[in-house]
């Protein structure tokens, strides 16, 4: 790959990566907000409020998972390793990589975990 798309992908993965530390700082905020202004409620909204909070640890694993993503992927491109698929070993399509930065995983391989095989090339 060339250097140019080398340094394309690392801007995108910091842009990522920085969007996903800001949402956690300002969810985290908006929850102390929330919890500080909590009165006596009914057991209604306590389950109200208890599902809302399933919810948002349910999106914060989400994102927490796709933030060790990017981490790996920008580690990849310190160590020469981004954009090689974890399975077989071939190039992950840029256009791949473009439209998700952190991809570990070529098309082929990717659609045949999806499909609960285990695809592999030769």
């Amino acid at each position: 790959m060339d250097a140019a798309f080398i340094e394309e992908m690392e801007g995108e993965l910091t842009s990522l990566q920085g969007e996903i530390l800001k949402n956690f700082i300002a969810e985290n905020e908006d929850f102390k907000k929330l919890v500080s202004g909590m009165d006596i409620k009914d057991l209604g909204d306590i389950a109200a409020d208890d599902i809302m909070c399933r919810k948002m640890e349910a999106l914060n694993q989400h994102e927490t998972n796709r933030l060790r993503s990017i981490e790996s992927a920008l580690a990849r491109l310190k160590n020469g390793r981004y954009g090689i698929c974890l399975r077989c070993g071939k190039k992950i399509p840029v256009d791949r990589l473009r439209a998700i930065p952190y991809a570990v995983l070529c098309i082929e391989c990717k659609s045949g975990e999806e499909s609960g095989g285990k695809k592999q090339h030769a």
